[in-house]
């Protein structure tokens, strides 16, 4: 979701007080989500960027830990991705040990990495081909194809259908984050086949084109109003999207033409980093970034929060 340098200098918005919608406990003390996932019967997978690994929430259950930290080399975890028809869960690892973030058996550097969907065994380890590297969040094409925003370098990844390494897709030097911030974020393909991605220190939007599988024109949107530190987006149908901001809500999206109509549906969470759906309702992964270097003053347990999604 963002280099983890740039979580710390945030300085998040307070919470407002609200009800509480209903939620799922994660076991780790040391949690921090940082991405949440779903597939078809309900089960939800959120990563952890301090703990490390997966843990799995099945018919919204007991959370329990799944995928061990460190398994396969894996290091802190951002974005995590169920991918049904390639039976893959495809994760962001990023080793943050010179932030103080250790995970043992981590190994170094950004990757993307695949994991069985039903036993959680690994599978392969992509890394980023850029230097720095920040894996965050990731998208599936119709064909197949695996998608990954870099935070840290302006640009999206590629992993085409049978590939062994990830290619660079898209970049646009305009778009790099600030010395020590983050940039690309969220990402989704909209029913259009186009890329939909945030820029999480800037609050922007963007649409890329996408021709034959290549990259094309980029557009920046115009949102019905200013957004504030926004990350993840997920499609909802035709041309409708959720998308999280880390300022603190949960909203639901509308592009049409060039103009992103921006509707809250939740308010008040404390540093939202992803969401996910199941039927008609979201879950959403609350962070408590600020508080990452200093996991003692974070609220316990961390959660996952369910939202009606509006007809």
């Amino acid at each position: 979701m963002r280099q983890l340098a740039a979580i710390c200098l945030l300085v998040i918005p307070a919470a407002v007080s609200l009800a509480a919608p209903a939620s799922i406990a994660l076991p780790d003390k040391r949690a921090f989500p940082e991405s949440v996932s779903s597939t078809k019967d309900g089960t939800l997978y959120a990563g952890s960027i301090v703990a490390g690994g997966v843990v799995r929430v099945r018919k919204q259950g007991t959370a329990e830990q799944w995928i061990k930290p460190g398994a396969f080399g894996s290091a802190s975890i951002l974005g995590v991705f169920a991918d049904e028809r390639a039976r893959t869960l495809w994760v962001c690892s990023n080793n943050y040990s010179s932030y103080g973030v250790e995970v043992p058996g981590a190994l170094p550097g950004s990757a993307l990495l695949a994991f069985d969907l039903a036993s959680g065994e690994g599978k392969s380890r992509l890394p980023l081909p850029s230097n720095p590297s920040s894996c965050n969040d990731i998208a599936v094409a119709a064909d197949g194809a695996v998608y990954v925003t870099n935070s840290e370098t302006p640009e999206i990844l590629r992993l085409a259908p049978g590939a062994k390494q990830l290619e660079i897709w898209f970049t646009e030097p305009s778009l790099k984050p600030a010395p020590a911030g983050s940039g690309l974020d969220g990402i989704a393909f909209g029913s259009d086949g186009h890329v939909y991605v945030s820029h999480y220190d800037a609050g922007d939007l963007y649409r890329i084109e996408v021709a034959n599988g290549n990259a094309g024109k980029l557009t920046k949107l115009r949102p019905s109003r200013a957004l504030v530190l926004p990350d993840a987006i997920r499609l909802l149908h035709g041309n409708s999207f959720l998308l999280v901001e880390g300022g603190g809500r949960l909203n639901a999206m509308t592009i049409n033409g060039d103009r992103a109509s921006i509707s809250t549906l939740k308010e008040g969470l404390d540093t939202p980093t992803s969401v996910t759906t199941v039927g008609d309702t979201a879950w959403i992964s609350e962070g408590q970034l600020e508080y990452l270097l200093e996991p003692a003053k974070a609220r316990l347990p961390f959660q996952l929060f369910s939202v009606p999604i509006p007809k």
